[in-house]
């Protein structure tokens, strides 16, 4: 018989709830305070499902009410400084946060609406409504509410996306020396999502002064949480993580605010995250202004019992049981908010001229549509006070060393020069730099900035997200392999790129991502894929692909000052190389719209990028066309050297794109596009493209040679384009 031993996990879990000594105890300030919140929220709330109802909210209205608790009891004691991030449903944590900020003294019943507040209430409206005038100019509508003053970092449509991007501010918090926390509240649904199980795991190996809230109101839709989980005590996710955790009921706000003093201290000691689970209830279904009982997943006996929960009339009743207001002044704190509400609505609303009795949103506050496309991403006149340079122009004298050196050098410059600048990912602190070596020295050098990850792409992927929005920071993150961009597609695409057009167009996102294309080195299907095609068609991001040390050091130092995130794109084939680089001067750029003709000629105008340069030289000279060769350097939409493309297309009238990787992915599929759409006049022949094969490259050596295109393949293309100009003729 073997011997058993009951393991323990070491750190706290607990239930809270309050006694009456508790509501005696509290302060009258912060009881007046919560209902005085609480009372604004839930009108507020109200008149939201008031306008969907009338086809005026474009998009869900994902109410809050029932829910409130849970905000205000967590939020009313919070700083400015603070941070809090939340999910579609986060009408509540907002306006929570916001209104603690405009009244940090709290809340007087008598006298509820200050002019801020109103202020408060009338831009997230006008926001919940698509109007310019909102917080995030009309683009976050009701899931994307930021106000960063107020320490709201953005509430977020995907569900568990916030949780990395609130860990990587409660990183900046830490490192900045401050005992300042965050907050992300997620759902039920949320709380067995990757990305914030990953998150909970980075922020306690880290000791990150993060709260995980979870709101559990026991439906995600209409799928009850004993459908999807074995334990529907939530909180019992710490303790996989050595988190400690409470349990708390989220229709007393005071019990919630009771936890999260406890919480903040340990948050503020430096001691590490925290969970909390608040069960809450919310009244409605998930979108709209029906109950869950209208669509048969709930009964009205059990929305019935919940409502007689309400955390309003928790609050409303034990201050009245305590003397400190009475029926009217209840009622009093009601109607002052709902003149409130009846003063933000007639800014933003009109009779509709067309429709006898009902009401339209006024024209003259809906967004301009040509700001449709403003801040996607930056301008990039941050890089005007900087050295440009190009390097096939210099003539200084050059030092030999190989392109991977380059990598590492530039980026020890960088962080020497910048303290904000911050490397992670898988290894980049241990095996003399990483996999390959271009981390080479970083961890010698910046031990504290050079952070080696859990492997978790997703999590410190959004970790630098998050860091790169709280603005104090400037994160280098590596993805060992670019296919592990899909693992945490959620942070890179939906937050990292999205990030400055959603929260409407003026937050920087500085952040780096870099990942090597190893395409020969036999990795197979799942390691080999150049990105440059995904990136290049998803909004926001910037990429740079450099052919040469000299030109990497140049793009780099680029990527490292702008305020956008930039994808840079290196190739194991190029890391051997014995290269050059312009000796004592590792600080200029090479800014966007800069691409480099490495060949003049008049036959066909060759565009490539990466170690497919030199493959295409090669093939220049195997076939004796007179090719003029184009390296762009800067491979996305808003980057392009389009001045040198079109000047040689005019020249030569015929195109060649060259690339690696599989066709399915292709960058030179929408580059194609984009060139006979404008360049079509001077084109002789269609744009011809050199790219892999459409299989993923494969573990076999003779098929991954197969799937992908070197110096072989562009000969063919340029062939292709002879045969064709000879017909032409």
């Amino acid at each position: 018989m073997p011997k058993r031993r009951r393991l323990e996990t070491g750190v706290e879990w607990v239930e809270i709830s309050t006694t009456a000594a508790d509501w005696k105890k509290a302060d009258p300030r912060l009881l007046a305070t919560m209902l005085g919140q609480l009372q604004l929220i839930r009108t507020f709330e109200e008149r939201v499902l008031e306008l969907a109802g009338e086809g005026l909210v474009h998009g869900p209205a994902h109410s809050s009410i029932g829910q409130e608790g849970g905000a205000v009891g967590s939020i009313v004691a919070l700083r400015s400084s603070d941070a809090v991030n939340g999910s579609h449903r986060g009408h509540h944590q907002f306006l929570a946060k916001a209104l603690t900020h405009v009244a940090p003294d709290g809340l007087n019943p008598s006298a509820l609406v200050t002019p801020r507040i109103q202020e408060v209430l009338q831009k997230t409206l006008a926001e919940i409504l698509g109007l310019a005038q909102g917080y995030c100019r009309g683009r976050g509508g009701s899931m994307h509410l930021q106000w960063f003053e107020a320490g709201a970092l953005g509430t977020n449509a995907i569900v568990g996306g916030g949780a990395p991007m609130a860990t990587g501010n409660a990183w900046a918090q830490k490192r900045s020396g401050t005992d300042d926390l965050t907050i992300n509240y997620f759902g039920d649904g949320a709380a067995q999502i990757g990305s914030v199980l990953e998150s909970m795991n980075l922020a306690a190996a880290w000791k990150l002064p993060v709260a995980f809230f979870v709101e559990n109101n026991l439906y995600a839709v209409a799928t009850h949480i004993e459908e999807a989980v074995a334990d529907t005590r939530l909180s019992v996710r710490g303790q996989g993580f050595g988190i400690p955790s409470w349990r708390v009921d989220g229709m007393d706000p005071l019990a919630v605010h009771l936890a999260m003093e406890e919480a903040a201290a340990h948050l503020r000691a430096g001691s590490g995250p925290v969970v909390i689970e608040a069960e809450v209830y919310r009244f409605f279904h998930q979108n709209g202004p029906y109950p869950g009982s209208a669509f048969g997943y709930r009964t009205k006996e059990e929305e019935e019992a919940w409502k007689k929960r309400d955390p309003l009339l928790t609050v409303a009743s034990e201050m009245q049981k305590l003397g400190l207001i009475d029926e009217d002044g209840v009622e009093q704190v009601r109607q002052q908010a709902i003149a409130a509400m009846d003063a933000a609505t007639a800014e933003l609303l009109e009779a509709d001229p067309a429709k006898e009795g009902r009401r339209r949103i006024r024209p003259d506050l809906w967004p301009d549509p040509a700001f449709v496309n403003i801040g996607v991403r930056g301008d990039g006149s941050e890089l005007d006070a900087l050295t440009a340079l190009e390097p096939t122009a210099d003539t200084r004298p050059r030092k030999d060393l190989k392109f991977v050196d380059a990598v590492a050098g530039v980026m020890e410059r960088r962080m020497g020069q910048d303290e904000r600048i911050i490397v992670l990912g898988e290894d980049v602190h241990r095996l003399k730099g990483g996999t390959n070596g271009a981390t080479k020295g970083l961890s010698t050098a910046f031990p504290d900035r050079t952070l080696g990850t859990p492997i978790s792409e997703n999590a410190f992927a959004g970790l630098g997200g998050g860091l790169a929005l709280d603005g104090r920071y400037r994160p280098v993150v590596e993805f060992m392999y670019p296919d592990f961009m899909w693992v945490a597609a959620d942070q890179v695409f939906n937050q990292i790129g999205k990030a400055r057009h959603m929260f409407g167009g003026e937050n920087p996102v500085p952040l780096v991502l870099r990942t090597k294309v190893a395409m020969g080195s036999g990795y197979g299907s799942q390691h080999l894929m150049d990105p440059a095609g995904i990136f290049a068609t998803s909004p926001g991001w910037r990429i740079v692909a450099p052919s040469c040390a000299e030109d990497y050091v140049g793009l780099m130092n680029a990527a490292l000052a702008l305020q956008d995130p930039v994808l840079v794109i290196e190739h194991v084939d190029l890391y051997g190389e014995k290269d050059t680089v312009i000796d004592g001067d590792m600080d200029y750029i090479i800014p966007p719209g800069k691409a480099a003709v490495r060949r003049g000629g008049s036959e066909v105008t060759v565009i490539s990028y990466l170690s497919m340069v030199k493959h295409s030289l090669e093939a220049i000279e195997q076939t004796g066309v007179d090719a003029e060769l184009i390296d762009l350097r800067w491979l996305d939409r808003a980057s392009l050297d389009w001045d040198t493309i079109e000047k040689s297309v005019k020249k030569t009238n015929a195109v060649l794109i060259v690339e690696q990787g599989a066709v399915g992915t292709s960058y030179g599929g929408w580059l194609a596009d984009e060139i006979q759409r404008r360049l079509f006049d001077w084109l002789d022949q269609p744009v011809q493209r050199v790219t892999g094969a459409e299989s993923s490259p494969s573990i076999s050596k003779v098929l991954e040679r197969a799937a992908i295109a070197r110096t072989e393949e562009v000969v063919a293309g340029l062939e292709t384009v002879r045969r064709h100009a000879g017909g032409a003729r």
